[in-house]
């Protein structure tokens, strides 16, 4: 995928938002309920590379790549910087994207989610479901 594809891949996701920032920070970056799931630096000398946040057992591996780094100031949450989006295998990018978005998604409330993607809301439980029946003691 090249710059715009990402970009509009981004802005496809359910619920997806997209704010551009000028000067000092220089971004254009992706939100789902208020919360960010990746970003494009939009100044050089690092113009259009692009941040999103890994699994945990992802950071490592991703970033003894070439061409894929810590973020900086956002590293030690685990999110990596590509440098030239085009040079990652697209499925690839596109899961860790989405991988990004549902664990920003994640930390909303469930009433937030469901307006957001529609998830349908979980059956109440049956009166008296999940209670432990105990046994009278003998006397």
């Amino acid at each position: 995928m090249d710059v715009q594809q990402t970009q509009t891949f981004c802005a496809g996701l359910p619920g997806a938002t997209v704010t551009e920032w000028g000067e000092p920070a220089n971004l254009l970056a992706y939100f789902v309920g208020g919360k960010r799931f990746a970003h494009f630096k939009t100044s050089a000398p690092e113009r259009w590379r692009f941040s999103f946040k890994v699994a945990p057992e992802r950071f490592l591996e991703l970033t003894d790549q070439p061409g894929i780094k810590p973020a900086r100031w956002l590293g030690r949450y685990r999110w990596v910087t590509v440098v030239d989006v085009r040079a990652m295998p697209d499925e690839e990018l596109r899961a860790l994207i989405h991988w990004s978005y549902r664990a920003a998604l994640a930390t909303l409330s469930r009433a937030r989610r469901r307006e957001i993607v529609g998830e349908a809301p979980a059956p109440a439980p049956a009166r008296g479901a999940g209670r432990r029946k105990t046994q009278a003691s003998p006397r």
